[in-house]
């Protein structure tokens, strides 16, 4: 990229949670945004609300054509996307990440992966960084390292990469994630809280306008950066598994606000039938193990973790999502 010239990226996954949030974080350093999307009326209509939007492009993150020709001339290309409704996201995901590398590869972008921690055993890795040996006990944590590894091999043939992992999401406009499908009821008013973990057991959580932000940040460091890079978010530590139940009943002004437990016994039983479920399931061990992120590596090269506080982070989640008065 030559002086004065607006950095461009391509955004796959815009009008989900993460993906929407990068691309906000984005647009508002200056980037110039470009987001491949199936419907673009539909998505320009679900964004009116939000200030400038990306430039949307129509096309499939599953047909590759499409998405090498929108990231043509791109010096980032965010890969949050995931197939719709998250059906067949097993067999899925890898050829769509094998779609972005072909693009950067033709771009000379940087991919940048929303990374989670399931792809690590929560009973024997309390604390995770860059280093820690990856030892996932579900299909979905497997799918996680093969997405990791084939970028790390792509980096070894020159594409740049970058994985930015992170705790569980809430935000405004979180898209899927426990918080807003679990916990609390989208669109309605707190008449209760569903927690999944269990009292004294710690859980990690992240912001989203806070990583999108630290996203929006490294992309803006690419000197600094190596040629495959991991990274750790560390956002809100719940160290007692009660602190972000707490925050909820403050921001709803209702501090008996009733706590009921996650019913993880019915997604045992309707897991043979149910695709979302089964992965669910797998994912209770991160409810019954404590599991921070080592942040040491991002705050290097940032100076500081973007960091909204916590009670203004939960009452701006609510807000958005409809279940404040």
């Amino acid at each position: 990229m030559q002086d004065g010239q607006r950095r461009i990226a391509l955004v796959l996954g815009a009008t989900g949670g993460i993906g929407g949030a990068v691309s906000e974080a984005l647009i508002a350093r200056g980037w110039q945004v470009r987001a491949l999307v199936r419907d673009p009326a539909r998505a320009a209509r679900h964004w009116r609300d939000r200030g400038a939007a990306p430039q949307w492009i129509g096309g499939d993150a599953l047909q590759r054509a499409a998405v090498v020709e929108a990231a043509a001339g791109a010096d980032a290309l965010v890969h949050a996307v995931n197939p719709p409704g998250y059906r067949g996201w097993s067999h899925l995901v890898l050829p769509m990440l094998e779609n972005s590398i072909a693009a950067a590869e033709a771009s000379g972008a940087r991919v940048a992966l929303p990374g989670t921690i399931y792809n690590f055993n929560p009973a024997t890795e309390p604390m995770i960084s860059e280093d820690t040996p990856q030892a996932p006990k579900g299909r979905k944590g497997m799918i996680r390292v093969a997405l990791e590894r084939r970028l790390e091999a792509a980096a070894q043939a020159g594409v740049r990469s970058l994985v930015l992992r992170a705790g569980d999401f809430f935000g405004p406009r979180p898209g899927s994630s426990w918080f807003a499908q679990a916990m609390v009821r989208r669109g309605r008013p707190l008449r209760f809280v569903l927690n999944p973990g269990r009292r004294g057991v710690g859980h990690s959580y992240a912001y989203l306008p806070d990583l999108a932000a630290a996203f929006a940040a490294l992309l803006e460091r690419e000197a600094s950066l190596r040629p495959f890079e991991r990274l750790q978010f560390s956002g809100h530590w719940d160290a007692d598994g009660r602190q972000m139940i707490a925050a909820i009943a403050r921001a709803a002004g209702r501090p008996r606000l009733p706590v009921l437990s996650f019913p993880w016994w019915l997604t045992h039983l309707a897991a043979p039938f149910s695709e979302s479920l089964r992965e669910m399931r797998e994912i209770r061990p991160f409810w019954r193990h404590p599991v921070r992120l080592d942040n040491r590596r991002l705050t290097a090269l940032l100076g500081t973790e973007p960091h909204t506080p916590l009670d203004k982070a939960v009452a701006a989640t609510l807000a958005g999502l409809g279940c404040l008065p």
